[in-house]
């Protein structure tokens, strides 16, 4: 089973996740997308740490996502994927898209491409429970500078991709879950 975790920044999103990899009764392995390049972010980690049970076992991929859930994946277990969002931003900067976006460039990123396209083609075949959390990032105003706009844009259509492959897709707003997609039965 796949599944999908909308919302916005500190909207309940990833405790939702958390509760439901609990639930599932598998083994959970939390998959970490994030970079600590700066002391905000090391706390913001800590955080999630903090809360996470210490029998989970946790994997960090900032970029190849795809390669660490076939390693991960079996049918006796729960991969948490936190986040999405974080593993675009990185990708967008690893390669040249968010140069290319700034200098007004046509965006052309292999890596970008390769990636995201790997793990929509890959997730429907994967064993066992997965849950991707993400941020809904396009119910504010366009942004003004052309990387915000790349991210914007390419967040939105990574959203709709693995909606589109995932059994069951949440939206989570002010701690609140609304199912907008649930498994048939």
């Amino acid at each position: 089973m796949r599944e999908l975790i909308l919302g916005g920044a500190r909207s309940g999103k990833s405790l939702l996740a958390e509760q439901r990899a609990t639930a599932s009764g598998q083994r959970v392995i939390y998959l970490a997308t994030a970079e600590a390049r700066d002391g905000e972010m090391n706390r913001r980690i800590a955080h999630h740490r903090a809360r996470r049970p210490a029998e989970w076992g946790c994997a960090e991929e900032p970029l190849h996502l795809a390669d660490a859930l076939v390693r991960l994946a079996t049918p006796e277990t729960c991969l948490l994927v936190d986040c999405l969002t974080l593993w675009l931003s990185n990708l967008l900067f690893a390669g040249r898209a968010a140069a290319q976006a700034e200098a007004g460039e046509a965006i052309d990123c292999p890596l970008f491409a390769g990636e995201t396209g790997r793990l929509i083609e890959l997730l429907p075949q994967l064993p066992g429970h997965i849950i991707l959390v993400s941020n809904e990032v396009g119910w504010g105003i366009v942004p003004m500078h052309p990387v915000s706009r790349l991210f914007a844009d390419e967040q939105g259509r990574l959203n709709q991709r693995v909606a589109a492959v995932c059994e069951q897709v949440t939206l989570v707003a002010a701690g609140l879950p609304l199912s907008l997609k649930a498994p048939a039965p």
